[in-house]
């Protein structure tokens, strides 16, 4: 199974997904939501560089319309996505 890169040899593939198997529920978890944090973090740092300083609401703004679609962007938070920029 070749859930990796082309770029990484089997053999630590294997290491890899022994470890996985090892791992409780929890642990896995907690792997996925470090994860997320991780990507969200440089998400934001791309925002803030392409935008500057924001206040913290278009921030946060900004970073959901990456995620969400823009139906829910503009009714969920009155905000649109197309208009404003992402």
């Amino acid at each position: 199974m070749n859930v990796q890169g082309h770029d990484t040899p089997s053999h630590i593939q294997k290491i890899l997904m022994e470890g996985y198997r090892r791992m409780s529920p929890q642990q896995k978890l907690q792997r996925v939501s470090e994860m997320t944090r991780g990507v969200q973090q440089l998400a934001l740092a791309r925002i803030r560089k392409q935008y500057g300083a924001l206040p913290e609401r278009e921030l946060r703004l900004r970073l959901a319309a990456l995620w969400l679609d823009r139906e829910t962007m503009m009714r969920v938070f009155g905000w649109d996505p197309h208009v404003e920029g992402y």
